[in-house]
């Protein structure tokens, strides 16, 4: 610990991401797409000139927000872009959550939302899910500073329809609701419809799941006006460019193509839906998702335990090491041929 840090540094506690193995192994780790990205990125980052380096990009990603807004029926001036969702949700927790009352969460969601409140200084308030695993939007009607939740829910994988959503709206006005999609693609149901009824509803979303672009970096902000003029304020506050023009010019082509996206993300649905299955019938108990992962424990195997067993057969899956998660693995969906390995790698574990 360095003399030279800050006091609120020496606090932190960072997210730790999944591993990025430098051995070649399965990887179903970190959620990311087994498909490539649609045919025109590669066309994109091959005609992309060079020279285009040397000036600085766009601040305001025009073309990259004008291609979004046309993908979700939305204004142009709805739209906000930054370097991954991650980033995004950073500026947002920034410019709507520094406030008197706390902001409510789920305890069991995406454990970067606690780290940044723990970095902004903001007072936070967990709810526990429901005896179905399930984030409990009743309860996030409570007195606070606004709200903050991943739908579908990570790493559990339970989704709420538009319309629960909406029932929320109707009770909690007076502060923002961030409803995170990552996983939304791969059964859920958006609440961008939703945008022009309700104000405060900011829907952030990202291009690293059903796009295949995470190691592009690219995530967005779909919401009201007034919501996204307070997020290009933080952002020009911080970094006037955040997206590069070769990204720019990706994420452009991978939104352009409809049909490679339809088809990755029903190949996924599809494999995630066979391998719930092949788990069920191995003993697990395999938690409903709407994403491309999977929750599962089994009541006769340690999930630490078929983490090493699977990692020495080459299969890298997550197990979190927290009270509430320690039974469970989180399975994310690879191709066919990856999954059957990962099946055949428990079968001679669990025998």
């Amino acid at each position: 610990m360095s003399k030279f840090w800050s006091p609120q540094v020496r606090e932190l506690t960072p997210y730790v991401p999944g591993e990025q193995p430098r051995e070649r192994l399965v990887k179903l780790n970190t959620n990311e797409n087994p498909y490539p990205p649609a045919p025109g990125v590669e066309q994109a980052l091959r005609e992309f000139s060079v020279d285009h380096l040397r000036r600085y990009p766009d601040p305001e990603s025009l073309a990259l927000r004008e291609a979004l807004a046309r993908e979700q029926g939305v204004a142009v001036e709805q739209v906000f872009v930054g370097n991954g969702s991650d980033e995004v949700l950073a500026l947002a927790f920034q410019a709507f959550f520094r406030q008197s009352r706390p902001l409510l969460m789920p305890a069991i969601s995406y454990s970067f939302y606690p780290v940044y409140c723990r970095l902004y200084d903001i007072n936070y308030r967990t709810l526990a899910l429901d005896d179905h695993w399930q984030v409990p939007l009743d309860a996030l009607t409570a007195d606070s500073g606004g709200v903050v939740f991943a739908n579908p829910n990570a790493p559990t994988g339970h989704g709420h329809p538009q319309t629960a959503i909406a029932r929320l709206l109707e009770h909690v006005s007076d502060r923002v609701v961030l409803v995170d999609e990552a996983y939304v693609d791969f059964g859920g149901e958006s609440a961008v419809p939703l945008i022009d009824s309700y104000a405060n509803l900011l829907v952030v979303g990202t291009f690293s799941k059903s796009r295949s672009l995470a190691g592009l970096r690219l995530g967005y902000a779909i919401g009201s006006r007034a919501l996204i003029e307070g997020l290009e304020r933080v952002k020009n506050s911080f970094n006037s460019y955040p997206i590069d023009s070769l990204a720019s010019a990706a994420g452009i082509a991978a939104l352009a193509d409809r049909g490679h996206f339809e088809a990755c993300r029903e190949r996924v649905i599809a494999s995630r839906e066979r391998t719930r299955r092949r788990l069920d019938g191995l003993g697990f108990e395999v938690l409903p998702s709407q994403t491309n992962f999977l929750l599962a424990r089994h009541a006769r195997f340690d999930a630490a335990g078929l983490f090493i067993g699977l990692r020495e057969r080459g299969i890298l899956v997550r197990h979190f090491n927290s009270e509430a998660l320690r039974d469970f693995l989180r399975i994310s969906i690879g191709t066919d041929d990856e999954m059957d390995s990962l099946i055949e790698a428990l079968e001679a574990i669990c025998r």
